[in-house]
């Protein structure tokens, strides 16, 4: 059982209060690509189907954050701690002024006027988990099946799963009808390095001009290496993924980082970008033209 692993009732904090201020000065419309926002209960009770209790991690503690980052672009993933009711995410869209914008967890037999409303309201995908720690996982036929449907609504569809699923995986989801992002570097461990199956396999469906991959999770994949190596294996891995699909890599600190073995440092992590991405070109596709672009984020 990890640290960060509690009793379902007990509230578990997962984020720093002070993050360390990063050295790096991101670009103008730099986008956090991946985050949560749980709570308040009061107004967006959790699940309770969850596993565990998270600490209350509001929008306005998110917003401060990317002020203290230099972040103005944000999708913000619904949680399986609030489950499939999404209002926490449109909440937060809605005080964004347009820099903030929302995927969804769903039902695969969601109405449509459910998706086209969730698409008017600024959700951009739907995202899926095949994770053996969450319950209530779907069947990848059925997911298949709600594409065409995305389709319609303008919408992508995320999935998240554990490295060795992908060699399971990755043909079906190539019959998707709509683009789809990979969470998470695939949950590839790095400490087996880039010549791994699961990092192979990984690489092999990127070839899939369809497929795009979010390079967060250094954190995740690389969690157990010493403080003065920290991520190092994770961050190898992310600089391989932004040079070889420069245009279909987006990047996220998976803020509050729910469900983890250690509470990672938001600011050492974007710090690390300047590793994962190391010039201006690379940088300015991972942070603001490739998220502009799949997004779909207005001009401001």
């Amino acid at each position: 059982m990890s640290a960060l692993t509690s009793d379902s009732a007990i509230p578990v904090r997962t984020y720093l209060e002070h993050p360390t201020a990063p050295k790096l000065r991101l670009p103008p419309q730099a986008c956090d690509s991946h985050v949560h926002v749980l709570g308040p209960v009061a107004r967006f009770p959790y699940n309770p189907q969850r596993r565990a209790t998270p600490v209350e991690a509001p929008k306005e503690t998110l917003f401060a954050l990317h002020r203290q980052m230099g972040i103005e672009r944000c999708v913000i993933v619904q949680s399986i701690t609030h489950g499939t009711d999404n209002r926490v995410v449109e909440d937060a869209i809605a005080a964004g002024d347009g820099r903030y914008l929302g995927v969804a967890l769903v039902d695969p037999d969601i109405p449509d006027t459910e998706l086209q409303r969730l698409a008017q309201v600024g959700f951009r995908g739907v995202r899926f988990n095949f994770m053996r720690h969450i319950d209530g996982g779907v069947s990848v036929d059925k997911v298949l099946a709600l594409t065409p449907r995305l389709a319609a609504a303008g919408m992508h569809l995320q999935v998240h799963f554990e490295s060795e699923l992908i060699h399971e995986l990755s043909e079906p989801l190539q019959r998707s009808h709509v683009p789809v992002v990979i969470d998470h570097m695939g949950r590839v461990d790095a400490t087996r390095g880039a010549s791994h199956a699961d990092f192979q396999a990984l690489l092999k469906l990127l070839d899939n001009s369809q497929f795009y991959v979010k390079v967060s999770g250094i954190d995740r994949i690389d969690a157990n290496a010493p403080p003065q190596q920290r991520y190092r294996n994770g961050i190898a891995l992310a600089r391989i993924l932004v040079e070889r699909f420069p245009e279909r890599c987006v990047w996220g600190t998976d803020w509050p980082h729910p469900n983890h073995t250690h509470i990672p440092d938001d600011g050492v992590l974007v710090d690390a970008l300047s590793e994962i991405a190391n010039n201006s070109n690379l940088l300015e596709h991972l942070l603001v033209k490739n998220p502009r672009a799949l997004y779909r984020f207005e001009a401001h």
